[in-house]
């Protein structure tokens, strides 16, 4: 299903944003933006606890974002949270409350997929180039790093800095003074060295800034006469003095310069510049686009069939030399059983999506060892860096792979956070079992369905009787389910 209109929602850890567009064809347009500098990443302790009051702060913001939000279909928005969610030991909770508060899912995304997104959202707001490009966004938590050249992105990566992070840490109480810059100004080069020679090592002829702190560094400097347009070493290197004279934040006004971004903008400038530094940059054009617009613009491919998971699931594949013959026998039977079980799913298309990228998938870690793949094959699934997928669509995945085949009591927690996962399980441990021999078979007629407390298949006996090992394994599959509290009945026809 196509959709006029779409949203998308960026819970960034420093402000929220969101924004609305109008698809037409192949474009989105802009509708209607919301933003609530919320500053969640001030409320992460030294032991990664978000503090209720910003938990309160980020609820509230989300009420109102929701009623924005009310009316539109799932499928149409997306709601993507950054580095605070990510380090947070709390997030779980917290996520909870905000997805009922907001009424949509929130997927918290890897470093390098903000990345991507961010470099999505600044291509399409820029003219199109034959150069390559570095894109730097310092954002509350992190920074993000990437190298494109038109809407490829060749190189991405994910530094813990940001502008939230660093004024707490290098500026305490508001104090400016030479030497907190220099430390804080260290602490970045040091971060933005270890990309350095990979990053030089692409080249690029235009460097550009999103998000918040370039914008208002670029802001300033235009409107204290320091840079005609986007941010300049030596604008930076005024920005310096100027913050040293003042002393204080409290003390710190600046033509150009929003009393929102006060607080975080002496963290914001020594990151930048050290990027500068350590870079050798002279020069930075500022971006309209940002994260939230990558997300958009992702979220269009998605709702009109074209979708970067679907590319980056068949790169597994190649990557991971699967066997595809094997994969389609297996898929084939696991989309057929869960076709059976169709009545008592909603949302059957997501579901059965996932089950797809998992039929593709589920034999990557025969790339390791023969001997436990499906673990190692789960392993690979919940580290990896795979463009399109939030952390908790990865985790997913990984657990539908892993519950593939042995013993299913490693499942009972993951299945009694979401039953649907052990629906899909089953379908897809049926089909593995099925197709041991790997080969093509002439199954019987079957069908499954879900009953109380577990499931169902209808099977010929003859066929079962005369074919010994599917047999037995679905015989053990017996106390496999009841492992998990559940069921699983064999009727013969």
């Amino acid at each position: 299903m196509e959709y006029s209109t779409l949203g998308a929602v960026d819970l960034g850890s420093n402000s929220f944003h969101l924004v609305v567009g109008r698809v037409v064809d192949d474009q989105v347009y802009p509708l209607d933006s919301l933003k609530e500098t919320v500053r969640l990443g001030s409320g992460l302790g030294e032991d990664r606890q978000l503090d209720s009051l910003a938990q309160d702060r980020a609820i509230a913001a989300l009420k109102r974002f929701g009623e924005r939000l009310a009316g539109m279909p799932r499928e149409a928005v997306r709601v993507v949270g950054t580095n605070a969610l990510r380090v947070a030991k709390n997030a779980g909770p917290f996520l909870r409350k905000a997805e009922a508060t907001l009424g949509f899912p929130i997927e918290v995304i890897p470093g390098r997929e903000e990345a991507r997104l961010i470099y999505m959202g600044v291509v399409h707001s820029l003219p199109m180039s034959a150069h390559n490009r570095l894109v730097a966004d310092i954002g509350g938590g992190s920074t993000e790093f990437i190298i494109g050249n038109k809407l490829k992105a060749k190189a991405m990566e994910s530094l813990y800095m940001g502008c939230v992070s660093y004024s707490q840490r290098f500026f305490p109480d508001g104090k400016l003074d030479k030497k907190g810059f220099k430390r804080a100004e260290l602490a970045a080069r040091e971060q933005v060295q270890t990309i350095a020679a990979r990053f030089e090592k692409e080249g690029w002829r235009e460097a550009v800034g999103s998000s918040g702190t370039a914008r208002s560094i670029s802001e300033v400097l235009i409107k204290n006469g320091q840079a005609d347009h986007g941010i300049t070493a030596s604008g930076i290197a005024w920005l310096r003095e100027q913050m040293l004279e003042a002393g204080d934040v409290r003390r710190l006004s600046l033509p150009g310069l929003r009393e929102d971004r006060v607080p975080v903008f002496p963290g914001g400038v020594a990151i930048m510049s050290g990027i500068f530094s350590e870079l050798s940059l002279k020069q930075m054009t500022v971006a309209e686009g940002a994260l939230r617009d990558g997300v958009l613009w992702d979220l269009l491919g998605r709702v009109h069939h074209r979708d970067i998971r679907d590319v980056t699931v068949d790169q597994f594949v190649r990557r991971y030399h699967v066997d595809q013959v094997q994969s389609q026998r297996v898929g084939q039977l696991a989309k057929m059983l869960l076709r059976d079980l169709q009545p008592d799913f909603k949302e059957l298309a997501i579901v059965a999506q996932f089950l797809g990228w998992a039929v593709q998938l589920h034999e990557i870690g025969m790339s390791i060892a023969q001997g436990a793949y499906h673990k190692h094959s789960a392993y690979i699934l919940a580290n990896a860096d795979a463009p399109g997928f939030s952390r908790q669509d990865l985790g997913y995945l990984s657990n539908l792979v892993l519950a593939q085949r042995g013993k299913l009591s490693k499942m009972r927690a993951a299945f009694e956070d979401d039953p649907r996962l052990a629906a899909l399980a089953f379908c897809l441990r049926l089909a593995v079992i099925f197709y041991r021999s790997r080969r093509t078979l002439k199954l019987p007629a079957m069908r499954a369905s879900m009953r109380e407390n577990g499931y169902g298949l209808e099977i010929d006996g003859r066929w079962l009787s005369a074919n010994t090992l599917v047999n037995i394994a679905l015989e053990e599959e017996r106390a496999q389910w009841a492992s998990v509290g559940e069921s699983f009945e064999i009727i013969e026809k």
